[in-house]
């Protein structure tokens, strides 16, 4: 490579996460000390599926300087897919060579490290192209323990929050349904609730096999949650919920949660459909019935969490993956997504990234059979199946529902 006549583009898509910003200062400055010229894409591929190249900044070792300290992101983000139509894909390439680019690094999550893997295979050579992984979903498929950039000060700052909730709840004799981020996967709610110790975590991977999510199931299962911890002489608690489990849900019942919208991936905004608030009046309604009352408040976290400033190790952590995209590209690497392994800089290649059933990019699943999840519910206070072989409890559990222990264990012998 001429790095004299080299340029190098930064972009960002997706929801923001802490770190951004030290991916592009480390970036910048390792590309600049060899000499080679770094701007800025304002907006992730919003102006360039248009053909606008204008919204560029120039990115100097003395602009960057220290934002690797701050969240969000000084270029933007957005969700603008170029992929949903080939001629935005062109345009966007078009627009890329317009600026005289050798390389591009993009930076975010699943779906823009598949507008990258496109761009690339549209590239055919002529643009460099390589991906930082960013997403406080912890979802992307990188090597076995290493999280996505942002994930664990997402946690950090989540954990704060829910253990502040938990005094709450003990003090107001109250329950809270705190519900987190995570489209597919639970990383983050089982994350901050098991860090937290909170009283449960439900998340979208223990429900998978079962087909279409009733909302009658959760339901009941937070009930019995609360029957269990009043048993326990503790009228208070408080339940993690991944938002994705919004996606699993029957459709007659995903009707409950509001009107459905879709971003430009064709994603169900999961923000718009508020299951806490939903769950907060189905289980309040189905306690009430057995003359069980308890103050339920829901409580939805993630915007608090997407721009925070990143705690040190994702400092650490965002600097390395810069620094590395850069160098990658600066030795002719292309087509590939940035990761460290054991402190050592490892690419994964782009045809590597795809998931061959659905054409997409892999999504990195919590498994339910590992250790770490089963210590995580080892510690929940739900109704297991050794409550309903317990005659004393359940008993117990049925009277205070003003039911036969045959008909509480009907009601409830089906979450188990």
């Amino acid at each position: 490579m001429d790095r004299t006549t080299a340029k190098f583009g930064i972009l960002v898509g997706g929801g923001p996460a802490p770190g951004i910003n030290s991916v592009i200062e480390a970036a910048t400055i390792r590309s600049r000390l060899s000499g080679v010229t770094v701007v800025g894409l304002e907006d992730g591929f919003k102006w360039l599926m248009k053909g606008d190249h204008s919204h560029i900044q120039s990115l100097t070792r003395q602009t960057v300087s220290h934002i690797h300290f701050r969240g969000g992101s000084i270029l933007g983000t957005s969700r603008a897919n170029p992929t949903k139509h080939p001629q935005d894909l062109s345009t966007t390439f078009e627009a890329l060579r317009q600026l005289n680019l050798t390389g591009l690094i993009t930076i975010g999550g699943d779906d823009t490290a598949f507008s990258a893997l496109k761009l690339a295979e549209l590239a055919q050579g002529r643009l460099q192209v390589v991906h930082v992984p960013k997403t406080i979903d912890n979802d992307l498929c990188l090597p076995h323990g290493m999280p996505t950039f942002g994930f664990q000060t997402a946690r950090h700052m989540g954990v704060s929050l829910v253990k502040n909730l938990m005094i709450d709840a003990h003090t107001t004799s109250r329950w809270y349904f705190v519900v987190t981020m995570g489209r597919k996967a639970g990383h983050l709610a089982l994350g901050i609730g098991k860090a937290a110790g909170a009283t449960l975590t439900l998340i979208p991977e223990e429900f998978k096999e079962n087909g279409p999510l009733k909302l009658s199931h959760l339901t009941t299962i937070l009930a019995g949650s609360i029957i269990k911890r009043l048993a326990q002489h503790r009228a208070d608690g408080v339940a993690v919920l991944a938002e994705g489990l919004s996606e699993l849900l029957d459709q007659e019942d995903l009707t409950l949660l509001g009107g459905v919208e879709r971003d430009e991936h064709g994603h169900i905004r999961l923000a718009e459909l508020d299951i806490g608030k939903v769950l907060k009046e189905t289980v309040t309604r189905k306690l009430k019935h057995h003359d069980v009352n308890i103050t339920i408040v829901s409580k939805n976290i993630g915007y608090e969490l997407r721009c925070a400033d990143p705690i040190p190790f994702d400092m650490e952590y965002t600097r390395d993956l810069g620094y590395c995209a850069a160098q990658y590209l600066l030795d002719g690497g292309q087509e590939a997504m940035i990761s460290m392994v054991d402190g050592r800089f490892t690419p994964l290649p782009f045809k590597d990234m795809l998931d061959p059933a659905t054409g997409r990019t892999r999504v990195r699943m919590v498994d339910t059979e590992s250790e770490s999840y089963q210590i995580a519910r080892a510690y929940m206070a739900r109704l297991q199946s050794e409550d309903f072989s317990n005659p004393e409890a359940k008993a117990l559990y049925a009277k205070m529902l003003n039911l036969s222990p045959e008909q509480f264990q009907a009601t409830f012998q089906e979450i188990v």
